[in-house]
């Protein structure tokens, strides 16, 4: 089974977005929209070299902002943040990290190894890591089936080729 360090190692966004407690939710909200994100790590300094004190998300600001009629420009982080954090650890198994996820309905795991935050998974890694963990399964087991001198996958299933030109273009 793999670990987070292995699935930190192929995530292509490695940097983790933070922010201090005393941020509004106005600033949070344009943060995690430019940077493309749904949650922020709330640290003492506000950057990631800083004692993590919270998790601020997008679910948090729908329903402690919005649903309770609060203003999201007087609003800070800090009031609204999940503290303390479910966080995790390099060696930590894939596994577990969906079962933290599942039993804590969450959909962000800060890493944090020896005091220090070091990256973030998401439920996307999780869901691009086990596809990519069944697709090398898949062509191991037709490599095997097919004998060493067969080059083309016999399933169609498991050619990773782009939409048929006929149906592009109907579906255009």
């Amino acid at each position: 089974m793999a670990t987070v360090k292995q699935v930190l190692k192929a995530k292509t966004g490695k940097s983790v977005h933070t922010i201090g407690a005393q941020a509004s939710l106005f600033e949070a909200i344009g943060m995690m929209s430019h940077t493309g994100v749904g949650a922020l790590v709330v640290t003492a300094s506000g950057d990631q070299n800083g004692a993590v004190h919270g998790i601020v998300t997008e679910r948090d600001y729908a329903r402690k902002v919005i649903l309770q009629d609060k203003a999201s420009r007087t609003t800070t982080v800090g009031e609204i943040m999940t503290s303390p954090v479910t966080s995790i650890g390099l060696e930590t198994r894939t596994d577990d990290c969906m079962a933290l996820m599942t039993h804590h309905r969450i959909r962000h795991l800060p890493v944090i190894e020896n005091g220090r935050l070091i990256g973030m998974l998401s439920i996307g890694d999780m869901v691009r890591h086990l596809i990519d963990e069944q697709q090398f399964a898949i062509d191991q087991l037709e490599s095997y089936v097919r004998g060493p001198h067969h080059e083309a996958p016999t399933c169609a299933l498991t050619r990773r080729s782009p939409l048929p030109q006929t149906l592009a273009t109907r579906l255009a």
